[in-house]
């Protein structure tokens, strides 16, 4: 990657920092903060009052600490955190480049276990660290609890008895690379059951039935059971995909482990979650509408909070209240190389060679926006009316826009849409494929006179390629193929290609032949682009698999995806970003610009 040449120019009163600088969209909250409350809902307060990017939050047994993951440093490195209940004595207990979550403490108060992807294999596996030593220690990466490789593999949310003897933990390990709608969609629905195994490793059970997804599950007091949430495996992609609980119906549910004993806790419609047993007998849960609820319907206090978790007494309950208000232009994430520096934007982001942007804005009804690259002169160059208008691609002199408009995504093959082109300032606006049902995703040609773009038309899938002053029209692909994107050279074109509900990325040249499968893993890869010299192609991989239940994820349809990068020829994959959330449509920043870095 040191051999990209990117042009930049910083802006004046920041330093030249000598780095590849590449743009992507980060979908998942711009802010995060721990609460403190009374089990009514009363006396919030702040739990730390420096501000942080804060989650996930737990009480140790007696009650003096509760551990959390946070992103107050490293530009949204996820790292396990303590503090007191007081908000004193803060202490970060991992500094790994890797994913460090969901932490929960030993019942002696001297180890936490945690969700970490640290280790060779980068996948979700429960760990434990000692506090004294700092040393961790893997609990599920074990051969006798790791399951196929080629399958998901992830192990989420522990829990420890209070007598110390078990931990518990969802796991999808086994399971099959299911995508929404019987393997119609992009996205992959999660299937998860509750698994108990010794903290030293030995007597792994899995203790809920297949085919269901099953998660967060929490002990009672004597040990003796676990409550947990149960979820239709489909129910958990229509919970956040759209963010209507009304389409998603999960019931709170106890099982004794010795006698296998189930009690459904809750009954009726709505999305309830994050379950733990009260000292008196009631079980309190988050709720998508209430915010937090209890079984016995009393004590009920609507609130906009996530992931609930309760004092040993029940008195105290410490939450985190999340903003989507989207992040600044340019803010500075995390990246695992260091000669990467990775800055937010918005989708589908490209650079025109003279260094303006060029983005989808998602705001009520995307639009297509041209900016300088430090976020100024920000223009709309076309507002959608009726659908959206997606993913724009600059002509090679930069002088014109095209990009699709209408109901073209996945899931909406039956609605209208069409290639539109524009001048970059807005005006000429004029539609190139009159004649096809739905064309979206389109791309030029090097030299300017032709574009790719993908159809969805019952009797016309695949790629197309049309020239732009004729419109004549010739069939590159006929498979389930989506957004190209043509080489800056002209030799290839890159696409993903769906075959069984599972997508991978291929190149193809232009007159149809020498197509090369370029991935090949059973889990999703898809939104790939070319660096500006063409050696490089960076794109979105869910290869490393979840990193936490599915189903606990705000307005992310998507939630395992990480940005990659190989070499043209498909050699030497990479990962390049690591979070919590889902890190999406990279860009490789070119040409002359002024860049900064917002806060």
């Amino acid at each position: 990657m040191k051999s990209i040449t990117l042009l930049l120019t910083f802006a004046l009163s920041l330093p030249a920092f000598g780095k590849d600088v590449l743009l992507m969209n980060r979908i998942g909250p711009s802010s995060s903060e721990l609460y403190l409350a009374n089990a009514d809902g009363s006396g919030e307060q702040k739990l730390i009052p420096s501000t942080g990017f804060d989650y996930h939050a737990s009480y140790s047994r007696d009650g003096k600490w509760i551990v959390f993951t946070s992103e107050r440093v490293g530009y949204g490195q996820a790292d396990i955190y303590r503090v007191r209940v007081n908000g004193t004595g803060l202490e970060q207990l991992t500094n790994d480049p890797a994913l460090d979550d969901q932490a929960v403490f030993s019942p002696d108060g001297r180890q936490i276990a945690f969700v970490s992807t640290r280790g060779a294999t980068h996948r979700a596996n429960v760990w434990i660290l000692d506090l004294a030593t700092k040393r961790a220690t893997g609990l599920t990466n074990s051969p006798e609890i790791q399951g196929d490789p080629t399958r998901p593999d992830g192990f989420f949310r522990p829990s420890w008895s209070p007598d110390g003897k078990w931990i518990a933990f969802a796991s999808d390990r086994n399971t099959e690379w299911r995508g929404h709608g019987n393997g119609s969609g992009w996205e992959h629905t999660q299937e998860l059951s509750i698994y108990i195994v010794h903290s030293n490793g030995t007597g792994l059970r899995r203790i809920t039935n297949g085919g269901i997804c099953s998660g967060s599950p929490k002990w009672s007091a004597d040990s003796k059971q676990i409550v947990f949430y149960e979820i239709p495996v489909e129910g958990t992609w229509n919970a956040r995909v759209f963010s209507l609980s009304a389409r998603a119906t999960s019931q709170i549910v106890s099982l004794e482990i010795e006698s296998g004993k189930r009690t459904e806790i809750t009954s009726g419609p709505g999305l309830k979650l994050e379950p733990q047993f009260m000292p008196d007998g009631r079980v309190g849960y988050a709720g998508k509408e209430q915010g937090i609820a209890y079984s016995s319907g009393k004590g009920t206090f609507p609130a906009s909070l996530r992931s609930p978790s309760w004092s040993p007494t029940g008195t105290q309950v410490v939450y985190e209240k999340v903003d989507y208000t989207p992040r600044p232009q340019n803010q500075l994430l995390y990246s695992w190389e260091p000669q990467d520096e990775f800055c937010n934007t918005d989708v589908f982001p490209s650079f025109a060679k003279d260094g303006t942007l060029l983005i989808t804005s998602k705001d009520v009804d995307s639009s297509i926006v041209t900016m300088n690259a430090d976020g100024t002169n920000r223009k709309t160059v076309f507002q959608a009316v009726q659908g959206a208008a997606f993913a724009p691609s600059w002509s090679p002199d930069g002088k014109r826009i095209a990009f699709g408009y209408g109901g073209f995504l996945q899931g909406r093959r039956t609605s209208g849409a069409r290639i539109i082109l524009v001048n970059r300032d807005g005006t000429g606006v004029e539609e190139l494929t009159p004649d096809m049902p739905n064309a979206g995703f389109p791309s030029w040609s090097a030299d300017g006179k032709e574009i790719v773009y993908r159809s969805f038309a019952q009797d016309a899938r695949g790629l197309r390629i049309i020239n732009v002053d004729t419109h004549a029209t010739r069939e590159l692909t006929n498979g389930v193929d989506n957004l190209p994107y043509w080489a800056p050279d002209g030799s290839r074109i890159l696409f993903t290609r769906e075959d069984n509900g599972n997508f991978d990325i291929y190149t193809i040249k232009p007159d149809g032949s020498d197509i090369q499968r370029l991935t090949t893993f059973p889990t999703n890869d898809a939104h790939a682009v070319w660096s500006g010299d063409g050696k490089y192609i960076m794109w979105n991989s869910g290869e490393y698999g979840f990193r936490d239940e599915a189903a606990l994820y705000d307005n992310s349809f998507q939630p395992y995806g990480s940005n990659w990068i190989m070499n043209a020829d498909g050699t030497n994959k990479r990962q390049l970003t690591e979070s919590h959330w889902e890190d999406s449509m990279p860009c490789f920043a070119s040409g002359p610009h002024q860049l900064f870095h917002g806060q």
